[in-house]
């Protein structure tokens, strides 16, 4: 696909529609943040970044380059893994993170409606204070809430609530051509059609710029407790997590680690864990409307964890204890990469019946390519996050290496009846995994749904499933 370069002409439109310079940002005015995003080693500048503040400006600037064949690649607060929002063929950024109002609270259906720049952190204080709750929680809270949108985003409550899909209700989107539509609403149930807001939920920006979005809530529960409990083993911890998927009592989180993680948190946050002698943990949230209620939840589940050899079983019953652990848990992401000189990641999720084969596989993995992995993730979900460190490898060992050692994650992932990603998304840098995993008939379709939305291929380009 061949595009326009961008001109000086075109410069001069897009100031004309924004008409506050200081909102725009050109050559060498270009922060190198706007290169790149929190982790891919996928980099390439926009010839202009253009901090929209209303729907109003997204359209004109779509239209006209839907008109002219510019590129546009929209982005939020770049805290995605994958390049997503990295301009790859150059052309404009659109930088939504100006667009952050709260818009409408609906107490009587119980809606939020926010502007797309608005940070994950941002909407779960709002609501709590309320005694409200968006249960979605991605690692990353400053996030922002378009973003998550766009990925799909899961996080640690999703094996009790769901993921990002389950809470958007309806979105003002504003298509390649410009057009202004909006998809769903506050309706409850809708089977009008096609189901075209959960198509834009996880499209990762190929489809449409999300310009507005109708969250659901729901009543904020009263308790809180976690456990975290210390197994001997690695094995033993995670071999216990179909057990409690299976038990009747389903735990908010169940998030599992390892001790060389947690040391890790320990130093990037000069704090203590609260304890760091196992080899091997699982950390479990329970939340309800009494602590009678929430300890009769967690009985159960602590008793099966006893069973299957855990050390202890370490209750988290204050707000004090609380914040510390998920703070500590929070952290391993920056942890793990203050830990070592570059990484790449694996964003793989599995059956949870299969959830404890595949965290045993890439425990052990190293021993096949010799390079050090660490992992955590959401093993209630089956949704695991595997960290291959580059370390003091030269650059050919770091590719021959670190490629071994994802082509071995993807094909167990896929041999185990999993996806290539369960939250982070597959931007650019996940593409030749996807399409490895994918009949090449599902491609094809994804490919013509792009086409329909998009059939001059202008908005975040070479992303997803496009070549």
């Amino acid at each position: 696909m061949s595009y326009k370069k961008l001109q000086l002409e075109d410069l001069n439109y897009i100031k004309n529609i924004i008409n506050d310079d200081e909102r725009i940002l050109y050559g060498d005015n270009i922060n190198e943040e706007y290169s790149h995003d929190e982790l891919s080693d996928t980099t390439s500048y926009p010839d202009v970044v253009v901090k929209v503040t209303s729907t109003l400006e997204v359209s004109k600037i779509m239209k006209y380059a839907y008109e002219n064949n510019i590129p546009v690649t929209p982005r939020g607060s770049g805290t995605g893994l994958v390049g997503a929002s990295v301009a790859i063929e150059h052309g404009i950024m659109l930088d939504t993170t100006l667009m952050n109002h709260f818009l409408e609270l609906d107490e009587e259906n119980l809606t939020l409606t926010v502007e797309p720049g608005v940070l994950l952190m941002e909407i779960s204080a709002y609501v709590e204070e309320r005694d409200l709750f968006y249960p979605p929680d991605p690692g990353e809270k400053s996030a922002t809430i378009g973003g998550n949108i766009s990925t799909n985003a899961g996080g640690m409550r999703a094996v009790k609530y769901g993921v990002t899909r389950d809470y958007v209700r309806g979105l003002e989107v504003v298509l390649p051509n410009g057009d202004i539509v909006e998809f769903g609403g506050k309706v409850v149930k809708n089977s009008t059609g096609y189901a075209m807001k959960d198509l834009m939920v996880g499209s990762e920006g190929t489809l449409g710029i999300i310009t507005k979005a109708i969250l659901k809530l729901i009543p904020l529960p009263k308790k809180v407790i976690s456990l975290l409990i210390p197994f001997p083993t690695l094995e033993q911890a995670i071999g216990t997590v179909p057990l409690i998927v299976k038990s009747k009592s389903i735990p908010t989180a169940i998030e599992f680690m390892q001790r060389e993680v947690i040391i890790d948190a320990e130093q990037y946050l000069g704090k203590k864990f609260p304890d760091s002698s196992a080899d091997a943990y699982l950390l479990l949230k329970f939340d309800g409307n009494t602590t009678e209620e929430i300890e009769n939840a967690y009985e159960n589940v602590a008793k099966l964890c006893l069973e299957q050899g855990a050390k202890d079983i370490l209750i988290s019953d204050t707000s004090e204890r609380e914040e510390s652990i998920w703070k500590a848990r929070g952290a391993f992401l920056e942890a793990i990469k203050g830990s070592t000189t570059y990484m790449d990641e694996v964003d793989v999720v599995v059956p949870r019946s299969s959830v404890n084969e595949m965290v045993e596989y890439i425990h052990n993995i190293y021993k096949e390519v010799n390079i050090r992995i660490k992992s955590f993730g959401h093993a209630g979900d089956g949704n695991l996050h595997a960290y291959v460190l580059k370390d003091d490898l030269t650059e050919e060992e770091w590719e021959e290496r670190m490629t071994a050692a994802m082509d071995k994650i993807y094909n167990k992932a896929h041999e185990l009846q999993g996806q290539v990603s369960g939250e982070h998304g597959i931007g650019y840098a996940k593409k030749s995994y996807l399409m490895k995993s994918l009949d090449p008939t599902v491609v094809e379709l994804m490919n013509g749904i792009k086409k329909a939305f998009d059939p001059k291929n202008i908005l975040n380009p070479h992303k997803v499933c496009q070549m």
